[in-house]
């Protein structure tokens, strides 16, 4: 069920713009065109949080970071910028979605737990509404 965790991350992205940025990373030519980025970025971040215990800005960065076209030259990965995340991070706790764990970064609040987990089975019941319907 791929699709289901994308649009679940969607679903979260009006709830994070009513509770509330610049170029995303130094391989990056120019600023993101959606003007609500912050916001879908917000909601990657904590999609991915809510898969996993916790995670760092570090693994974050890692994760939004992209391909560094070097001319001539092959191609590496390069971070995201560690600045935007930790920002995101920080908007996330400021609303009471994220909270600092003691030992490894950052995890989800209990509260939001439930909150995410209801979001999830309504996306998973309307596509299976669907499926329904496309097999009609």
């Amino acid at each position: 069920m791929p699709g289901l965790r994308t649009r679940s991350s969607l679903n979260m992205r009006p709830r994070l713009k009513r509770s509330g940025k610049l170029e995303t990373g130094h391989f990056k030519e120019l600023a993101p065109y959606d003007p609500d980025w912050y916001y879908t970025r917000a909601a990657a971040v904590a999609r991915h949080i809510y898969l996993r215990k916790s995670v760092g800005i570090g693994a974050l960065s890692k994760l939004h970071g992209g391909r560094n076209r070097r001319g001539n030259r092959p191609s590496h990965h390069a971070d995201a910028s560690a600045s935007v995340q930790r920002k995101v991070c920080q908007s996330l706790e400021k609303i009471g979605v994220l909270e600092l764990s003691d030992t490894d970064g950052r995890h989800i609040s209990q509260d939001n737990q439930r909150d995410l987990d209801r979001i999830a089975t309504a996306v998973e019941d309307e596509g299976e509404d669907d499926d329904e319907e496309a097999k009609e």
